[in-house]
C-alpha cells in the first residue's frame, strides 16, 4: 500500500539562497534543457531508471515516468544574493556555461533578479556583501524572509515552493542551547542572538511558510534540534547537508569497493584546488574547518575503525583545500590511497579528478528540490535521510550514524521511492528466482 499522493499541479517555486555559479548553471542549465537545447546528464529525476519487481519481469521505468514529480515545465526561480546581478550576469561572470548556451536563454535568466539577501560577514569574512537587506535584527531578517517567500509565491502564481540552500560556506560553529528547541531558538531570533547563522534564519522562514528545505553547504543550519523539531511540527520535509560532487563523491564510490573486498587502508591523503567564490571562502580558516569536518566524516563512516582495527585501525586521513583562481569553476583534486591485501603487501592508488564543480551540483539541486515537492505531497516530514544519496554529510536522526555507502544510498532512495508508490521492495537476495526453477522440475 503506497502514499496518498496529492498531484503535481500548477506551478513549483525553486528558491535559492545563493545565486552563484551553482545556482546559475543550475537555472540555465533547467532553461536550456525546456528548449531542447541540452540533456539533464547526472539527474536521477530526469535520466535515472529504476527496477520494479522481479528481474524477470523486465520493468525499468524512468524516475520520472515512475513517481509524480514536477515537469521541468512548470517550474519557476527565484532567490537571494548579496550581489545585484541578474542570473544571466552571474552566470556569465561565474564562466562555467559557454556563452554561446547562455545567451540562448539569456531572456529567461534576465529576468531573474536576486532578492537583498540576509548576510553577516562575521560568516564569511571573505566576501562583502553589497545587496543585502536593510534590517540587522534577527527576528526583522526572519520576518523580511517570511514576506519575500509569500510575495513571490503570490507574483509567480506558484501551486508549491521548495528552498534549496546554495550559498557559501559558513563558519564553524557547534550546537549551543540556543539551539535546543523552538521556543529557545525563538527567544534568541527575539533577542538579536548573533549566533544565528543567516542560513539558520533562511531556514527557518521557510519551515515557517511551510517550504521544504534542503542545505547544500557543510554548514550547521537545518540540523539544529530546534529546526528539526519544528519541521515535524509544521510537517515540511528537510535535508542536509552539503552537496556531494567532485572528490567525496570519488571517495563513497572507491571506498566502499575497497571495504566490501577487505582491503586494508593506512592513508588516505586528498589535495583540492578551485578558483570560484566557493574557493575564496573556503580560504578563511573557520570557513575551511566547517568543510573540512564533513569532507573528513565520510571515509571515518565507511571505514569502520571500531568495525575492523586490523584493517582501519591506523587510518590516517588528511584532507587539504586551496584557492587558486586560474582554475575558476574547474575544481582538480588529487588522492593518495595506502591500501594494503593478502599478506599486508602494500598498493597505491592515485586518483587525479578534473571536474568542473558547478556542473556536478547543479543536477543534485534539481534532484533534491523535486523529490522533496514529492516528499511533501505525500505527507513526509521532518528528516529525508533517503536523500543522503546527494549529500556529504547526510542528516540523520539524533543518535544514529549516517551511511555513506553510496551504493547503499541509492539503494535506500530507490526502496523509498517503491514503498511511496505501494511497490514490493528490494532486497537482491535472489534465492526466490532459483526456488521457482526447482518447484517447476
Amino acid at each position: 500500500m503506497g502514499y496518498t499522493i496529492k498531484p503535481s499541479e500548477g506551478k513549483l517555486g525553486i528558491l535559492i539562497p545563493g545565486l552563484g555559479a551553482v545556482a546559475t548553471t543550475f537555472i540555465a542549465g533547467v532553461a536550456a534543457i525546456n528548449k531542447g537545447l541540452a540533456k539533464p546528464v547526472g539527474s536521477l529525476t530526469q535520466m535515472g531508471n529504476i527496477r520494479l519487481g522481479k528481474r524477470t519481469e523486465n520493468r525499468y521505468p524512468l524516475i520520472k515516468d515512475f513517481v509524480p514529480l514536477a515537469n521541468l515545465k512548470d517550474v519557476v526561480f527565484g532567490g537571494w544574493d548579496v550581489y545585484e546581478d541578474n542570473v544571466f550576469e552571474a552566470a556569465s561572470n561565474a564562466k562555467v556555461l559557454e556563452p554561446l548556451l547562455l545567451h540562448a536563454v539569456k531572456d529567461e535568466l534576465e529576468s531573474i533578479k536576486p532578492m537583498k539577501a540576509v548576510f553577516d560577514k562575521d560568516f564569511v569574512r571573505n566576501l562583502d556583501g553589497t545587496h543585502i537587506k536593510e534590517q540587522t535584527h534577527r527576528r526583522e531578517l526572519a520576518d523580511a524572509l517570511i514576506e519575500d517567500i509569500a510575495q513571490f509565491k503570490e507574483n509567480n502564481n506558484c501551486n508549491r515552493l521548495v528552498m534549496v540552500w546554495c550559498g557559501s560556506t559558513e563558519k564553524y560553529i557547534e550546537d549551543c542551547e540556543i539551539f535546543e528547541s523552538i521556543a529557545a531558538f525563538e527567544e534568541a531570533l527575539d533577542s538579536d542572538d548573533r549566533r544565528i547563522s543567516p542560513s539558520m534564519i533562511y531556514a527557518y522562514a521557510a519551515i515557517k511558510s511551510h517550504v521544504p528545505f534542503a542545505n547544500g553547504a557543510p554548514n550547521l543550519t537545518c540540523d539544529i534540534p530546534a529546526l528539526v523539531e519544528l519541521s515535524q511540527l509544521l510537517e515540511v520535509p528537510i535535508a542536509g547537508k552539503d552537496f556531494k560532487t567532485g572528490q567525496t563523491l570519488m571517495k563513497t564510490i572507491l571506498a566502499p569497493g575497497l571495504q566490501a573486498r577487505a582491503l586494508g587502508v593506512k592513508g588516505w591523503f586528498s589535495s583540492n584546488i578551485l578558483g570560484n567564490r566557493d574557493g575564496l571562502v573556503l580560504d578563511d580558516p573557520d570557513n575551511f574547518k566547517t568543510k573540512e569536518v564533513s569532507k573528513l566524516s565520510v571515509l571515518e563512516e565507511i571505514l569502520n575503525q571500531e568495525i575492523n582495527p586490523e584493517l582501519y585501525g591506523d587510518l590516517y586521513h588528511k584532507v587539504r583545500i586551496n584557492y587558486y583562481p586560474p582554475h575558476g569553476d574547474n575544481k582538480e583534486s588529487w588522492d593518495n590511497v595506502d591500501i594494503f591485501g593478502w599478506l599486508g603487501y602494500p598498493m597505491q592508488i592515485k586518483i587525479n579528478f578534473l571536474c568542473r564543480d558547478s556542473i556536478l551540483a547543479a543536477p543534485i539541486v534539481l534532484d533534491l528540490a523535486l523529490f522533496l515537492d514529492l516528499a511533501h505531497r505525500a505527507g513526509m516530514s521532518g528528516i529525508q535521510e533517503w536523500l543522503s544519496f546527494y549529500l556529504k554529510s547526510p542528516q540523520t536522526a539524533p543518535g544514529l550514524k549516517p551511511e555513506h555507502d553510496i551504493f547503499k544510498q541509492l539503494i535506500k532512495l530507490q526502496n523509498t521511492l517503491r514503498h511511496i508508490m505501494g511497490e514490493d521492495l528490494i532486497t537482491h537476495l535472489g534465492l526466490d528466482y532459483y526456488q521457482e526453477l526447482v518447484d517447476s522440475l
